[in-house]
């Protein structure tokens, strides 16, 4: 039997954990913090670590962990959340080089701190191999490359196939590129780990307390407000639930499938010893990991968007995605043919306007937020957080320098056109990449189409 939704596969590994008190009547503290995904918990780790006496509370509409941070492919990846060029106009390349640097240091201090507090995510830090299987492909492999390396990944390798095939068995692997800035993770073990870590520092989280309105100085609650001299908001996909918030950030939806464990003679044709996380030059990419427990996770959009920004809870997935990432995985790593999958769900990312990520804060309000990753978080909350601790603490660092601190994008189109250019998008990639696994040429002015849809 396939379970489809229950939040995801990884919490049924670990279980769904044990609710944390709601707030039982209004409150002050210094700091606010709404939601407590990978980004409030990181920001409230470090706030904490560097001022002790802050009082720091955060509310949580479900429990820790339960959107995106613990539904997510386990990629902790220094993948830039945005545009480099799109960064680059406002703030020179220099500042993007900077941002790359301090990304790929960031994926070391995850790990590094999930050592120090004991939390075990199943870390394997090998990397991620992005392939090309059809012809097609390979031009926007090469592209791809170059312009990685002129953005600072300066250290990524270009593989031929036969390099591709001795690391994964890729079937008809063309060509690929190896990234050293990339761990797998376990997402509700570390998010998990995190928040214990967290409340062991004296955070205060309360759970089951849904946010309706941020204003300065206060967090509304049906159970009571918290007043604070600084309010953060930390909701990435559930941004849109906020009072005035609706065109903000784009809840784009995700699926992922995961096998039932597979047989050794499965692992000896696939390889997979290294354990890199994997993704494809198709436009509408899909990306997967090796589980500790040895299975296949993989993902990709299924059904993007939903109308009116409408946000699905329990991440029940839809058959026709479940099959098409099955077919997805069969077609990459025929090994798998015969495998049963296990679980399917899916959860929500934030799309800004122009696909970039931001970390700001307003002295005079006391308000600011981080989010935005497209898809790219696990390791960029990390660097967020460490960015909101220094901007709440009014301190002049490297981190508040960066070029997507104070970045700034227009809102979303209201509806319908907002669901017309979303679908429009996806529905102009997959034309795509069905036109290039028919004829096997270049279908790039579908996807320039696609391009000018998102506005990326």
């Amino acid at each position: 039997m396939t379970w489809n939704g229950n939040i995801s596969f990884w919490y049924r590994q670990t279980g769904v954990p044990s609710r944390r008190d709601p707030l039982t009547g209004p409150v002050a503290a210094d700091v606010c913090i709404v939601g407590a995904g990978f980004t409030g918990l990181w920001t409230a780790y470090y706030l904490k670590k560097a001022d002790p006496g802050l009082d720091i509370v955060v509310l949580e509409r479900e429990f820790a962990g339960y959107g995106a941070s613990g539904r997510n492919a386990g990629w902790l990846s220094a993948k830039i959340a945005g545009s480099p060029a799109t960064y680059a106009e406002k703030r020179g390349r220099q500042s993007v080089l900077a941002l790359q640097r301090a990304m790929n240091a960031t994926v070391d201090e995850v790990i590094a701190v999930a050592g120090a507090e004991g939390i075990d995510a199943d870390v394997v830090k090998s990397g991620y191999l992005s392939v090309a299987y059809r012809p097609a492909q390979l031009p926007r492999l090469r592209a791809a490359h170059e312009k990685s390396r002129y953005w600072g990944n300066e250290d990524e390798v270009l593989l031929s196939g036969r390099e591709v095939r001795d690391r994964i068995d890729v079937a008809g692997a063309l060509g690929g590129v190896h990234n050293p800035h990339c761990a797998r993770v376990h997402p509700a073990k570390l998010v998990q780990g995190l928040a214990r870590a967290v409340a062991a520092l004296g955070v205060r989280i309360h759970e089951s307390t849904p946010v309706t309105r941020i204003a300065p100085g206060r967090a509304e609650t049906p159970f009571g407000t918290v007043r604070a001299h600084r309010v953060l908001r930390a909701t990435e996909g559930f941004t849109t639930d906020l009072h005035g918030e609706r065109r903000t950030w784009l809840p784009m939806n995700s699926s992922m499938v995961v096998t039932e464990p597979l047989p050794d003679a499965a692992w000896k044709a696939i390889g997979w010893d290294g354990h890199e996380l994997l993704s494809d030059l198709t436009h509408a990419y899909t990306y997967a990991q090796r589980t500790a427990d040895g299975r296949i996770a993989i993902g990709g959009r299924g059904v993007p968007y939903r109308f009116g920004s409408h946000v699905d809870q329990d991440g029940r997935t839809s058959p026709k995605t479940v099959r098409a990432l099955r077919d997805t995985l069969n077609r990459l790593l025929p090994a798998t043919a015969g495998a049963r999958i296990d679980h399917a769900w899916s959860g929500v990312l934030a799309v800004p306007r122009d696909w970039c990520a931001s970390v700001s804060f307003d002295r005079a309000t006391g308000l600011g937020w981080a989010g935005g990753y497209v898809g790219h978080g696990v390791a960029a909350t990390n660097l967020a957080g460490r960015t909101l601790r220094d901007l709440v603490l009014e301190r002049d660092t490297e981190l508040t320098r960066l070029p997507w601190t104070g970045h700034r994008t227009r809102s979303w189109e209201p509806e319908p056109a907002r669901w017309l250019g979303v679908h429009g998008m996806y529905a102009a990639y997959r034309a795509a990449d069905r036109s290039e696994a028919a004829r096997r040429t270049t279908t790039a002015p579908i996807a320039r189409l696609a391009d000018r849809i998102s506005g990326r």
